[in-house]
């Protein structure tokens, strides 16, 4: 059961004491689809799950030990209303990532090493890699049948304007980058973060894997445009960043 705390993104800001709703079910579902409508059609989220020590890994080593059925709604609901889901090869080794159900996939690598992944062949038609033009035949390679987009690089590591460029050029405008951390700090660093979805499961955990990461970039001033809670504690929350 979902109770809302704050919907500073609608017209009006829902009452705190509005009824809470099943995410599970269909009313649920339309819902949470109007609650993460994105406000713009050229938007790109952060979407994170972290514990509240801010650890985007669980005691298991991934955000498998941290998520719930909840959580995963609410990602297949970000999905939904994406054109390109972006995110980096070491989560899909990590998690074993799969052609979202609605959207395109597209996944960043430096080296183009995608070894241990889960993506069916008859799936590839829905699959972009940016890559350097180094990494792309080993791209192919292991995944025959996709999308190789090159990006330039430095020293290996994709230069994330270039990146960014390289995902606009897909014609995708609605995206959300699930990271990891590396990914979603380069794309915060360079200012083209417009909102972060964010699940705060109610653990405390040591701080394995940062949920961005350890490198440093400027400040990005946020708003909070949705707070919500369930029955186990956990919070999900989208904020907006502030611009100029």
């Amino acid at each position: 059961m979902l109770t809302v705390l704050l919907d500073a993104h609608a017209d009006a800001p829902a009452a705190v004491n509005e009824p809470g709703f099943d995410a599970l079910d269909e009313t649920g579902l339309t819902r949470l689809l109007d609650l993460y409508q994105p406000p713009a059609p050229d938007w790109l989220r952060i979407n994170l799950i972290v514990s509240v020590s801010g650890s985007a890994a669980g005691p298991d080593g991934t955000s498998e030990s941290l998520t719930n059925r909840t959580d995963r709604r609410i990602l297949g609901v970000i999905r939904r209303q994406a054109d390109l889901v972006v995110v980096g090869a070491a989560s899909v080794r990590a998690e074993g990532y799969r052609i979202p159900a609605t959207a395109t996939l597209g996944i960043v690598t430096g080296t183009g090493d995608l070894a241990g992944h889960r993506i069916e062949a008859s799936d590839t038609a829905r699959l972009v890699v940016f890559c350097p033009a180094a990494a792309a035949a080993r791209v192919a390679e292991t995944l025959p049948g996709c999308t190789v987009i090159d990006v330039a690089d430095v020293d290996g590591r994709l230069d994330a304007a270039a990146l960014l460029r390289a995902i606009r050029a897909t014609g995708a405008r609605s995206i959300v980058c699930e990271g990891g951390p590396s990914l979603a700090a380069q794309l915060s660093a360079i200012g083209a973060v417009d909102e972060v979805c964010l699940t705060t499961s109610p653990m405390l955990t040591g701080t394995t894997l940062p949920s961005l990461g350890a490198a440093a970039f400027s400040p990005i001033a946020l708003r909070p445009a949705l707070l919500m809670t369930d029955e186990h504690g956990a919070l999900y929350s989208r904020w907006f960043a502030i611009r100029d």
